[in-house]
């Protein structure tokens, strides 16, 4: 005989959900069309079919300790042969924006970072401290250069405090997760998977499976043009600290050339996520703030880097300003992106290794 199942529907959760671009899920009448036509979604447990009822439902805890809900790499196919216009694929985004929120640390800064109306009080608080060390810190006797006016004794400590506070909060973040995969019982160990999720992570291996060259070409140069810089800067930060590195590096110099390299690398990549999103009608109209934040931040901080840098070679003091335009937008990068979209390489990550999708159909 079977058993009574009580069902809680959380109904703010299902009005964030379609605030957030979810609008359509209430459309779906569980085909399974999504489902069949994911590349991605193995066998044994295909999504979206699942998530779409679930969502409908409202069962937030299910969802939020569903690996399922990262596995999915948004190429749209799933929108584009729904025969109902649910927009099964626009929904999981949803969900994983609202899995960023609820898992956040601190929670508030969750809600805050995915709210437009926010926006101009996240980079006042960069634009203020940077307005202090310009105003405040003793101006040094070389011109034309950065830290004539912004000093590294005061930019590396501070770089150095927002990017512990970003991994504070990604720890936590992905504790809470792993917890509540563990108590859903969903998957396996993440320390064993990780190994071969780390390898496919760095080559992307899965947007082939979705059909996606442009995708993965775009993501793939973004990706290891950021470690690359976050790799130059977190060794000139510990060298300018210890006084072995002094800015400004030789223009020809080994370090030099590949943080150039790496910013030519991710700024092209960033700019093929961007002309994607805004060249598809279909994919900008799906498009939120949650999507564009990220994207547009970092484009902005790796232009405004180039920028900045060719104006101080032509020594023309409107490298000051650009460079303040530069620090307030990497802060904002750093210290947001356990908020923003960036934190999907987190989550992914765990959850492939969780899952043991990493190798799956590859």
């Amino acid at each position: 005989m079977s058993q009574a199942v009580l069902m809680r529907p959380d109904t703010e959760f299902i009005g964030r959900l379609v605030a957030s671009g979810g609008g359509d899920l209430k459309k779906c009448y569980q085909c399974a069309t999504c489902s069949v036509a994911c590349e991605l979604a193995p066998d044994d447990a295909p999504f979206p079919r699942k998530q779409m009822v679930e969502a409908q439902w409202g069962l937030k805890d299910s969802l939020m300790a569903d690996p399922a809900l990262w596995l999915c790499h948004n190429c749209g196919k799933c929108t584009e042969r729904c025969p109902r216009g649910a927009r099964p694929g626009d929904v999981l985004a949803a969900l994983r924006r609202e899995a960023i929120r609820w898992f956040a640390f601190p929670r508030f800064m969750g809600s805050l970072a995915a709210n437009p109306k926010a926006l101009p009080l996240l980079f006042l608080l960069p634009a203020l401290i940077f307005t202090a060390v310009l105003l405040w810190a003793p101006v040094g006797p070389a011109p034309f250069e950065f830290a004539s006016r912004f000093p590294a004794v005061v930019l590396e400590p501070l770089f150095f405090a927002v990017s512990g506070f970003a991994l504070l909060a990604f720890g936590i973040g992905l504790v809470r997760f792993t917890r509540q995969l563990g108590q859903s019982g969903a998957g396996g160990s993440v320390a064993r998977g990780l190994p071969s999720t780390m390898a496919e992570i760095a080559t992307h291996k899965r947007f082939t499976l979705c059909r996606e060259p442009a995708a993965r070409l775009g993501h793939l140069l973004t990706f290891w043009g950021f470690v690359g810089l976050a790799l130059v800067g977190t060794v000139t930060g510990i060298g300018t600290m210890a006084g072995v590195v002094h800015s400004p590096l030789p223009l020809l110099g080994a370090l030099k050339l590949f943080a150039n390299t790496c910013a030519v690398v991710a700024l092209a990549g960033a700019t093929i996520l961007l002309v994607r999103r805004t060249a598809d009608p279909a994919r900008r109209a799906a498009s939120t703030y949650f999507d564009w934040f990220f994207v547009w931040t970092l484009a902005g901080v790796l232009f405004t880097g180039i920028v900045s840098e060719l104006l101080r070679l032509a020594h023309t003091n409107a490298m000051y300003t650009v460079y303040f335009v530069h620090l307030v937008l990497v802060f904002g990068l750093l210290a947001y992106a356990p908020y923003s979209k960036f934190a999907h390489l987190a989550y992914r990550t765990v959850a492939l290794a969780r899952s043991g999708q990493s190798n799956a159909r590859i």
